[in-house]
């Protein structure tokens, strides 16, 4: 199982958020030493573990004692109960084989579970880490502390989101193999509800609730999943420093499920709110596209034998898994709003986009051979259908409507019915007004002159590419 399935598994079984921080410091202990550190943990794991979605303990106060200090912390890791994940709190960042070291110290040597990791020096230093699904990591966001806005607040691009935003479009890539999540700070609940929407699905470890004065009902409001999960509350000293953890520990876990409880029954999100997640998932789609090399610019010749300043490529899609699948959610709204059967998918770069349609939206997919087989059933349109059922034709992109034509009229000499066809990217270069003509309607996610106005606000491509294609635009109009 991935990191995260696990963490999921226990928070349900227990149905709980809370992680309880071990972070034995020196006020806080009967004297001075690793086995004194090593005993408050234990007590504190001991009492609280059957409410505890994990525990969190804190390198650094063990360190802080040497070698007993290092033992110390394997033996409080070990004494963890099996099934409730442990993450190491160390914020380990380095690069090549010195953050294969760090893991190795974490997974192998501590043997904890997941590991907090600084993403500072980037991807490179963060996958030694990410290689064992089983193992997982945070990764640092937004934190807690004051200073946290000196660096991850400054725009990485003008007019484009902040460090700490980046960072968590970025972890949407990386997370891979489910067992990428975040740190943001419950002291941010803005920071929280801005990378909950770049990063839907992902985890979030945000600390800064009890001595840091972070907000529990804000926290959970901004930044929990629509299931109710999704987040893991950090407590230390809180529960530590009580006269009864135990009782502090419950008494945390009710507060924190009565606030889900609160937020189930008014899960309809705010218009503006979609609106706004929507905003940013579009853009960092667009950026995807941009990044893997799916739109050139240059000089190129076209099918149609037209010299071109900007090239599509979306075959290159089925070599970006986490990109395809964020181009098969971008068609999900368009889809929502159209009647139909099954999806039409049209050879030969439309049939990965059309299955991860099908397999997010739930739709069944039939598609026309370009070649018709000259053995077996010889069939034109592979699939299940009936004849009589409605099919909306998905493409990757169009530009003057021809080749849907060819591909419209096997659908309909095979029974189908056609309406709607949608793609990824219109050209603008006449798609739209031919394919109305015939009685179709086209529906597009980006429009051309959208993504280059977009990339050129950001600095992506110059303003001579932009306007280049711009020209070509209007001149193929």
């Amino acid at each position: 199982m991935s990191f995260f399935s696990q963490l999921e598994m226990r928070a349900r079984q227990v149905d709980s958020l809370l992680c309880i921080g071990l972070d034995p410091q020196p006020e806080d202990l009967t004297e001075p030493t690793a086995a004194a550190a090593q005993e408050y943990c234990i007590r504190l794991i001991e009492g609280c573990s059957e409410v505890a979605a994990a525990f969190k303990p804190n390198a650094a106060f063990f360190e802080a004692f040497g070698p007993p200090g290092a033992e110390a912390l394997r033996a409080v890791i070990a004494a963890v109960p099996e099934g409730i994940p442990v993450i190491l709190d160390a914020k380990r960042g380095d690069i090549a084989s010195t953050a294969t070291a760090y893991a190795q110290a974490a997974f192998q040597a501590y043997r904890a579970n997941a590991v907090t990791v600084n993403p500072y020096l980037g991807r490179d230093a963060v996958e030694p880490f990410l290689e064992d699904p089983e193992h997982g990591v945070f990764l640092l966001c937004k934190t807690s502390n004051p200073g946290a806005a000196d660096l991850q607040d400054l725009l990485v691009f003008p007019g484009g989101l902040a460090l700490f935003e980046n960072i968590a479009r970025l972890a949407q890539g990386w997370n891979v193999k489910d067992n990428l999540g975040l740190v943001v700070g419950a002291t941010h609940p803005e920071a929280l509800r801005r990378v909950r929407l770049l990063a839907p699905e992902l985890w979030i470890l945000a600390p800064g609730v009890g001595a840091q004065g972070g907000d529990l009902q804000a926290a959970l409001s901004a930044g929990l999943r629509a299931d109710g999960l999704g987040m893991l509350i950090p407590v230390s000293r809180l529960i530590g420093r009580a006269k009864h953890p135990r009782r502090e520990a419950e008494a945390l876990c009710q507060a924190i499920n009565q606030e889900r409880r609160v937020l189930a029954k008014s899960a309809e999100k705010r218009p503006v709110e979609q609106a706004e997640k929507r905003r940013l998932s579009v853009r960092d789609l667009a950026d995807g596209l941009l990044d893997a090399g799916c739109v050139q610019f240059g000089e190129f010749t076209l099918k149609s034998g037209l010299l071109s300043p900007v090239y599509i490529d979306l075959r290159r899609l089925v070599g970006y898994p986490a990109l395809l699948q964020q181009v098969g959610q971008a068609y999900l709204p368009v889809l929502h709003d159209l009647e139909f059967d099954r999806l039409a998918a049209l050879p030969y770069a439309a049939l990965p986009i059309a299955t991860a349609i099908s397999l997010q939206g739930g739709w069944p997919m039939v598609y026309p051979r370009k070649e018709v087989k000259a053995y077996g059933t010889r069939a034109e349109i592979e699939g299940v259908f009936r004849e009589g059922e409605k099919v909306v034709v998905i493409d990757d992109l169009t530009t003057t409507g021809g080749s849907k034509f060819e591909a419209i009229g096997r659908l309909v000499a095979a029974g189908l019915r056609v309406e709607d066809v949608v793609v990824l990217i219109d050209r603008e270069s006449g798609a739209a007004e031919a394919l109305a003509q015939a009685g179709y309607r086209l529906h597009a996610v980006f429009s051309l002159s959208w993504l280059v106005s977009d990339w050129e606000g950001q600095g992506k491509i110059t303003a001579e590419q932009a306007e280049a294609v711009r020209r070509f635009i209007l001149a193929t109009r």
